[in-house]
């Protein structure tokens, strides 16, 4: 009866768009669909949000008529014929953060020529958004996710599992420790060395670092990497020369002010990210040093302003945009993959390179506890 109906409706549709043209100078509406489609609107909404809970055959017929009124782009129809919304979204810590935009740039050339689409979200607050992003899996609005976004905890990560959405997330740049999904991310340990080792083999002992968020697996692996090399050489500590920052130009600024205040100074600082180096170099400038006379600075990230800024930024440069792209590709690969046939995940390590420019310079503070 249902296929009956159906093929009636559809070679009315197709004398009346012959003849007329009518539906091709009006907008669609459900209600044209349903008629066409010979089910209710309420099929056709749950065509289009819940595909998974109805028959091919349905699903045939409303994606049909999707494609003979123009109510949405053929895309959708044969969306709706897969069951695919081909779509993936970005989850990002900070959209105003410049340090991402190289990320979203590969990812965005890595999907290029491929069938999905990229959406991108803000992940602050996340306890507010992880169920919103399950429902946008099993409602059919995405088929996969990047997520750039470190700070997921375990009891988050369990849910996407109890959902069976979890073998369709890749990591990029930031990842969790323990949790067993794809990661692509830069040698933070091998930036962290070669960022120490830099203001070593220019002469400095008393070496500060401004890390990022505590309990972030980046500001932990390169403050762990910076504090082994110190070890290893036999280098002095001070507790206040190791200073808590988040990543950003303010954190910058108020280390820059910590420093000012030391008794002991360091000599040179390592930041954890470019923009905290941007404020260090404010504030020490402001109050009247000179970077790098007086104090040589780091950075790490190599965002595009790093070139440009005064004095010009020394810093381990991320290849952002591979990890974008290598991450597309990656999910890609998972997505088109058999769920029987995947292989165990686990971390691609992108190579990291140290730029120098004209924030470091050879130590020209000496004091009895420099040797």
């Amino acid at each position: 009866m249902l296929s009956s109906q159906i093929n009636s409706a559809n070679h009315e549709t197709e004398a009346t768009l012959k003849t007329t043209g009518k539906m091709k100078h009006k907008t669609a509406k459900i209600q044209d669909v349903a008629r066409v489609a010979g089910v209710s609107t309420a099929t056709v909404s749950r065509a289009l949000s819940n595909p998974q809970k109805l028959s091919e055959a349905t699903l045939k017929a409303v994606s049909d008529a999707i494609s003979a009124t123009g109510y949405r782009i053929n895309k959708t129809a044969q969306s709706l014929r897969r069951q695919k919304a081909n779509a993936i979204l970005v989850c990002v810590p900070n959209l105003g953060n410049p340090f991402f935009s190289q990320i979203l740039s590969g990812i965005s050339k890595g999907f290029s020529s491929t069938k999905y689409s990229v959406l991108i979200t803000d992940s602050q607050h996340l306890d507010q958004k992880e169920m919103r992003i399950i429902d946008s899996f099993s409602d059919g609005t995405i088929d996969g996710m990047i997520c750039l976004d470190g700070n997921f905890k375990s009891d988050q990560l369990d849910k996407f599992s109890a959902f069976n959405v979890d073998d369709k997330i890749v990591f990029a740049c930031e990842w969790v420790d323990n949790a067993n999904y794809p990661s692509i991310r830069s040698d933070n340990e091998k930036g962290a060395k070669l960022a120490f080792r830099h203001l070593y083999d220019l002469g400095h002992r008393k070496i500060a670092h401004v890390t990022g968020p505590e309990n972030n697996v980046l500001t932990l692996i390169r403050r762990d990497s910076l504090n082994h090399e110190r070890e290893r050489l036999g280098l002095p500590f001070n507790p206040e020369w190791i200073i808590r920052g988040d990543f950003s130009v303010a954190s910058g600024v108020e280390a820059g002010h910590r420093i000012l205040d030391m008794k002991d100074r360091p000599t040179a600082v390592f930041c954890a990210s470019d923009e905290v180096a941007f404020g260090l170099i404010s504030a020490l400038t402001s109050a009247g040093l000179n970077v790098p006379k007086d104090i040589s600075v780091v950075g790490f990230d190599d965002i595009s302003l790093a070139d440009n800024f005064v004095p010009a930024l020394t810093t381990i440069r991320q290849n952002r945009k591979f990890i974008g792209l290598r991450a597309a590709e990656k999910l890609s690969e998972i997505l088109e993959q058999n769920k029987e046939q995947k292989s165990p995940y686990s971390a691609e390590i992108v190579d990291v390179e140290l730029i120098v420019r004209a924030s470091t310079s050879r130590i020209h503070v000496y004091s009895s506890n420099t040797y």
